[in-house]
């Protein structure tokens, strides 16, 4: 019997809070003292201290106030704390972001003051004073937060990204920053070029970074240790030459998994205010400036060599591929959505390209 009442306990500390209000493919709802899961489905009732999470698929949550939540895939959010007052100087709505990408759309807002609202991330406290933003989470706990425009287009006001080591204000359309951890101070909000809400809509983080892996495999116990290890299978190929260069990179070594979109908007806001030095980088006799050969994890391009061409490839939500003449001196300038691309290849001379990438 004392069992139960301490189940009936803590319910009863749940209040509802919305529902789900749009749902594409599957997500599912933990609820708070209990270790089961409620598959998402149309109109399910939301409460707070709620986690939900999406698989492969979206969802939305319409709170009490009509302001709203949208996930993308492999997103959690639990709702830490929400009180709905007829007097919005006494409600309060205290969420937790801890993965993925989320959109909060607070334009409706009536019943919530919005110095009451709090958006809280592994690595930052989101502060509202406007009304449309974007929030990303990877793995790492970095944090992405973008503010976003009004129907007009115009500023939806402001938002605060705090740590413990400073404050970020945020308050013209598509203007960014990035947090790496709760100790670091917020990034120089810079505005985002070549953007778009349908693009942000579709942030995604699809792979996780090697040291992620391994540090979760050694966790897991999964790594095994020294004494398990088989030293003659680990050992190179003693028919190898070790003179011998590194095999090159082909257009058979792409992987699509390495392209990383949050570590591309990074790359552009650290990068949009100052001059990258240049180190010349030698591939098969090819002086290249610029990028690195093979895949270049900073500009999310792959570089390699295919007959009399060089070749650089990007894939992403938007993907270039271009080949040039490996002989010629060439100057190339990309400016995409998602990396930004300013390549000397053979020094300055024959040619020059320029390319300019809409959403």
């Amino acid at each position: 019997m004392r069992f139960w009442l301490l189940i009936l306990a803590s319910w009863a500390n749940a209040v509802d809070v919305g529902s789900i209000s749009e749902l594409r493919g599957n997500g599912e709802v933990i609820r708070q003292g209990s270790t089961d899961k409620v598959l998402a489905e149309m109109a399910l009732d939301i409460f707070s201290l709620d986690d939900v999470r999406t698989g492969n698929g979206r969802i939305a949550i319409e709170f009490l106030d009509s302001s709203v939540v949208r996930l993308t895939e492999h997103s959690k959010l639990v709702i830490d704390d929400f009180v709905y007052d007829p007097d919005p100087n006494k409600s309060k709505l205290a969420l937790n972001m801890a993965s993925g990408t989320a959109r909060f759309i607070t334009g409706r807002l009536s019943g919530i003051k919005k110095e009451n609202i709090f958006i809280k991330t592994p690595s930052a406290t989101i502060g509202i004073r406007g009304t449309d933003f974007t929030t990303t989470v990877d793995e790492l706990g970095r944090s992405l937060i973008i503010l976003l425009p009004d129907a007009s287009g115009n500023s939806s006001g402001a938002i605060s990204v705090t740590t413990w080591s400073g404050t970020e204000i945020l308050d013209q359309p598509f203007q960014a920053t990035m947090v790496s951890t709760f100790e670091s101070r917020p990034t120089k909000a810079v505005v985002l070029g070549n953007i778009s809400l349908e693009l942000i809509d579709n942030m995604l983080i699809v792979n996780k970074p090697p040291a992620i892996i391994e540090a979760e495999a050694e966790q897991q116990g999964e790594t095994s240790s020294d004494l398990d290890r088989d030293f003659f299978e680990d050992a190179p190929d003693l028919d190898k030459d070790f003179l011998e260069e590194e095999e090159e990179v082909t257009r058979l070594d792409i992987d699509l998994l390495s392209f990383d979109f949050l570590v591309d908007l990074l790359t552009i806001m650290e990068t949009s205010s100052k001059k990258k030095t240049e180190t010349v980088n030698e591939l098969d006799g090819i002086e290249i400036a610029g990028i690195l050969p093979g895949f270049d994890p900073q500009l999310q391009t792959y570089t390699f060599i295919e007959g009399e061409h060089l070749f650089f490839v990007h894939y992403g939500t938007n993907t270039f591929d271009i080949a040039i003449d490996k002989y010629k001196s060439t100057s190339l300038r990309i400016n995409s959505v998602e990396t930004i691309l300013d390549v000397e290849v053979n020094g300055v001379g024959d040619n020059t390209i320029l390319i300019y990438q809409s959403p």
